[in-house]
């Protein structure tokens, strides 16, 4: 496809109620007659940034998998977002990635938020998070990682790379400062989606959920301290073009992460 409409979902998040907050998203998704190919939600979606895993967490089988299948297959679309899965006596931040016909794939979040405690709760993942979809290869991380340019290198040839979070207000112009940086400095589409609102720890959240093109501009309206979505058309051809004229990619540096 030479084209991949995605949608970013913007939302408040209801405290530890995955229900509630399922449902909030469903409201969001049948206000409007949708089509897309791909709708991104926030980091811990049905729970919010919690450090209390053991209370929120859900297998692979769980009812918040369950939705995300039962959207998927309703709006013909991929869905993704991050959320607590028990697995192997370990919790993992994890980024669930769910394709219409039911396929899963999952990234853990490589980089533990140490200033929250995440590290003392959470096992860090290890895959790379990569994947096919619709002839676009794409790249997903969570929140954190989005501080990592190694990490998040174009060394694959992806076309777009993901970041869901929940990244408070004291620290948003790193947010969109950063979104923007690794949307040049890897010559692709990047996308940013963030939640609104206050949990109980007392972090606001403002949103700033965005699209950037390689050349790192936005492609989406502001969206601040609202909660709303927005669904933009990635050009594949444009982009391939850019990065044909331009070259950079062709002088990347190689890194080993070990």
């Amino acid at each position: 496809m030479a084209y991949l409409k995605t949608t970013i979902v913007q939302t408040s998040i209801d405290w530890h109620s995955a229900k509630s907050n399922c449902q909030r998203i469903e409201s969001l998704l049948s206000e409007q007659k949708l089509e897309t190919d791909l709708i991104v939600l926030p980091e811990m979606f049905n729970s919010g940034y919690s450090m209390q895993p053991q209370k929120i967490a859900e297998s692979m089988n769980g009812d918040t998998i369950k939705w995300m299948k039962k959207t998927a297959k309703r709006y013909s679309a991929a869905i993704c977002g991050s959320l607590v899965i028990s697995e192997d006596n370990q919790y993992f931040n994890r980024l669930v990635w769910i394709t219409p016909n039911g396929e899963e794939n999952g990234y853990d979040k490589r980089h533990l938020f140490s200033l929250a405690g995440e590290p003392s709760f959470y096992s860090a993942g290890t895959n790379q998070g990569i994947w096919d979809y619709k002839g676009w290869k794409i790249c997903t991380r969570i929140c954190y990682d989005l501080r990592f340019p190694v990490w998040c290198r174009n060394t694959q040839d992806y076309d777009l790379i993901i970041f869901v979070a929940n990244w408070p207000q004291p620290r948003n112009k790193a947010w969109q400062t950063l979104l923007k940086a690794r949307a040049m400095e890897n010559m692709s589409y990047c996308i940013g989606v963030n939640r609104i609102g206050k949990d109980p720890n007392g972090l606001n959240y403002l949103g700033y959920s965005a699209v950037h093109d390689a050349l790192g501009e936005r492609m989406t309206p502001k969206m601040i301290e609202k909660e709303t979505m927005a669904t933009i058309e990635l050009d594949r051809e444009k982009l391939n073009s850019l990065r044909n004229q331009l070259g950079f990619l062709k002088d990347r540096d190689r890194f080993e992460i070990y």
